[in-house]
């Protein structure tokens, strides 16, 4: 019972009921990607010629962890989805990562406030002005 409330209300965490719904009527799965997001388009014909995109997350809805490709794709960018065609990529291109923003995985340089909001002073510090001074 708690996963059909789940369905039913929790948007931000896999797809809903609504949009479960609207997928089986409307959509056909295009393909899915290395974080287990699925991508959809949009059966016969779109509004102004262009069909309707979308992605279901695999867990927690999170516009980040959709690689550079998929969104590409997404935004129509690219008329043949990733899943058919590989996007060519630079050597120099590092591999996508999620914005780790408010995770515990998330950057904290020495100094911020998450590591005690202290840092070791240097030769060239700041100094604060004054009008004094």
């Amino acid at each position: 019972m708690a996963k059909f409330f789940k369905r039913l209300f929790a948007w931000w965490d896999g797809a809903t009921l609504g949009t479960l719904f609207q997928i089986w009527r409307k959509g056909a799965k295009v393909g899915s990607d290395e974080f287990g997001n699925t991508y959809y388009e949009q059966k016969g014909e779109g509004y102004d010629g262009r069909k309707r995109r979308w992605v279901t997350y695999k867990g927690y809805a999170d516009a980040s962890r959709v690689p550079p490709e998929w969104h590409g794709w997404l935004h129509h960018m690219y008329d043949t989805p990733p899943s058919e065609e590989a996007l060519f990529t630079q050597p120099w291109e590092l591999e996508h990562r999620p914005n780790l923003t408010g995770t515990v995985h998330a950057y904290k340089p020495k100094g911020s406030l998450a590591n005690g909001g202290q840092r070791a002073k240097v030769a060239g510090d700041y100094e604060a002005w004054s009008p004094d001074a």
